[in-house]
């Protein structure tokens, strides 16, 4: 039997070092400083130096290119550089792309990072406002003439449908937004420290587009967050435990457009999540029932329901119940909607610090994490051990 190249990944490569801006809604930095903020941090947190990275990995949506802020972080030169496309789909890949070219020795030590103000300067959440001429922005044309024009109305069409498919009302994605604020309240570095909310509050949050209310949206933020990526021998000799590797995949599903994706056979699930998952299952020898903790992208709640399922953690329409019961740990650092919108990457970084056992909502013994990407584009996910 042929060994997939994922196959020959897992366990070849660590994550080192982890930093981060402040998490704010007016950083008055640029999005460059913030890149090279928490660059710089990461490092630090290694026991690492700027002259010891030799590869870089962004988003394709980033503003800062690699070799600015290399430059501007004191780093020298680059033998891999690289970017990933479809948003917040790219965090989990970036790690992937990192993990191949140490493995593959094309770099030594690689450093991930996405820094923007969200929040303060280009809007995600205000949507569409020009359509560029080219192949992505004719797929928009499908859905923008109807009012389709927000990442919030994009998701609300699958939403809607998944709703009516299992007998559900809006209050079942509630769950989430209540399990994230509740760990977003004992952490300090969330904007929702010291903010727990009730099922109630959702509930009197006001519409965004049926069936997602207020609380069902991410926040908007301004800050940067960035990882190191090293061997797991040099890991193992720097200033904390690494969390290893253990699988990492891509994935994107039949019929996939960007957010889109309205022409399927089936509007109840995430396929290109699937993708990702049957690969990380394969690839790391595990399955749901052996994660301790699941960092899964929420930056609308009925997506989080959704990959629940994708994994087998539960059956179609149980997630809502599934979360509800609190049988796994979800998003313990307050996810996007609690902690930050960072596009991905500060979930992974709170992987590692639950694999370190650093994390402010610990949990005990935690020695495998599943991570995923951003849900409804072609996507990512990982698989992190101690």
């Amino acid at each position: 039997m042929s060994l997939h190249a994922a196959d020959a990944l897992g366990g070849r490569a660590a994550v080192a070092g982890i930093g981060a801006t402040p998490f704010t809604k007016e950083s008055g930095d640029s999005e460059l400083a913030l890149a090279v903020e928490a660059v710089r941090a990461a490092l630090d947190d290694a026991g690492l130096t700027p002259g010891d990275v030799d590869g870089m990995v962004t988003f394709t949506m980033d503003t800062s290119p690699e070799i600015t802020v290399a430059q501007a972080a004191g780093i020298g030169e680059l033998s891999f550089f690289s970017r990933v496309h479809y948003g917040g789909g790219a965090a989990c890949a970036t790690v992937q792309q990192a993990a191949l070219a140490v493995a593959c020795g094309l770099a030594e030590t690689v450093v991930c990072y996405r820094a923007f103000n969200e929040r303060s300067g280009r809007r995600f959440g205000a949507g569409v406002q020009q359509r560029e001429p080219s192949a992505e922005g004719a797929a928009l044309g499908w859905s923008l003439p109807f009012g389709l024009l927000t990442p919030a109305s994009w998701v609300a069409m699958a939403a809607q449908r998944y709703l009516h498919t299992y007998g559900l009302t809006p209050e079942a994605f509630g769950h989430v937004a209540v399990v994230d604020r509740k760990y977003a309240a004992t952490n300090p570095a969330a904007y929702f420290h010291g903010k727990p909310l009730t099922l109630a509050q959702h509930a009197a949050s006001r519409w965004i587009v049926e069936p997602l209310r207020l609380l069902d949206c991410c926040q908007e933020t301004d800050g940067g967050q960035a990882l190191v990526i090293t061997s797991p021998e040099r890991a193992r000799g720097l200033r904390h435990r690494p969390a290893l590797i253990a699988a990492a995949a891509q994935g994107a599903g039949r019929g996939q457009e960007q957010m889109t994706s309205f022409y399927r056979d089936e509007l109840t699930g995430l396929p290109e999540m699937g993708v990702v998952a049957r690969q990380l299952w394969r690839t790391s020898g595990l399955g749901p029932a052996e994660m301790d903790v699941a960092v899964l992208y929420d930056h609308f709640t009925p997506f989080v329901l959704m990959q629940l399922e994708e994994f087998g953690f539960c059956g179609r329409g149980e997630g809502a119940a599934f979360v509800a019961e609190e049988a796994l740990p979800l998003n313990t650092h307050g996810g996007q909607l609690g902690e930050a919108y960072l596009h991905g990457m500060n979930g992974i970084a709170e992987a590692v610090r639950q694999l370190r056992g650093t994390s402010v909502n610990q949990v005990d013994g935690c020695e495998r994490v599943l991570v995923t990407a951003g849900t409804g584009v072609p996507t990512s996910g990982l698989v992190l051990t101690r």
